[in-house]
């Protein structure tokens, strides 16, 4: 078993890794999400700017229920995907996270069916 040497990951790689992760929870295109990730006395601070997908506000006018249907309000479903990307990171990379800030730049407006 080989005992010297060491293992690195790429900032690029890792901002790749923080916005695919990002994507997934916001129901965002890869290229459309942003990462900063800046060094917090040792632990990662990610701050992710992205839009996030929504149904068009005629379809909730319609059917309020839909929001429910969808993962709440957009807050809540920011806050969730925030939590998310938190856990998943860390998980994925073994690093301690000291905070994550999820920065919503857009709306993706999608019918109901594709929202995430």
């Amino acid at each position: 078993m080989l005992k010297n040497g060491r293992t690195t990951v790429s900032t690029r790689a890792l901002n790749r890794l923080v916005c695919a992760v990002a994507a997934d929870a916001l129901g965002v295109d890869p290229s459309a999400v942003g990462a900063e990730i800046t060094d917090d006395q040792g632990n990662l601070a990610l701050t992710v700017s992205a839009p996030i997908r929504v149904v068009a506000l005629t379809r909730v006018h319609r059917d309020p229920s839909v929001v429910t249907r969808i993962g709440g309000t957009i807050l809540e479903r920011a806050e969730h995907a925030r939590q998310h990307i938190h856990y998943r990171v860390g998980e994925l990379t073994g690093s301690t996270l000291s905070r994550v800030t999820v920065r919503l730049t857009g709306a993706d407006i999608r019918p109901e069916g594709r929202v995430r």
